[in-house]
């Protein structure tokens, strides 16, 4: 099982592009989640990230004013807005989300949460000069 990716594609230096993180399923929530990239003989490195709490988006230095990571209100969506992009944004960019699911728990009489992370398929973003 993957989260599902969108959005990818070959666009010109300044113009901008929007990425689509889904997940799969019913019953699953983001927790918290991020978008990394990678390109070719590169490690695979930490673009946004938005934590459990929300009460901040941590981004990398490089994208920082140009990218916006946001979600939809059920939760269910991440998404990279992209303006502005530049050749250095060539890579192949993956989600990342820590998933949450709601279940009651019998022996506690209460509800309760179950956690699985999951990884997108990749999506390329190319940005020639």
């Amino acid at each position: 099982v993957q989260l599902v990716e969108s959005g990818g594609g070959s666009v010109q230096a300044g113009n901008s592009l929007r990425l689509t993180c889904s997940v799969p399923g019913n019953t699953f929530s983001i927790n918290a989640g991020g978008w990394y990239r990678q390109s070719p003989g590169k490690q695979r490195e930490l673009v946004a990230f938005i934590p459990s709490d929300r009460t901040t988006t941590n981004y990398a230095n490089s994208v920082k004013g140009r990218f916006t990571l946001s979600m939809d209100n059920a939760e269910k969506t991440m998404f990279l807005q992209m303006n502005r992009l530049k050749p250095e944004d060539t890579a192949k960019y993956f989600c990342n989300a820590d998933l949450k699911e709601p279940f009651y728990n019998t022996a506690l009489e209460t509800w309760d949460s179950s956690y699985l992370e999951l990884w997108g398929q990749g999506t390329q973003v190319t940005v020639s000069a």
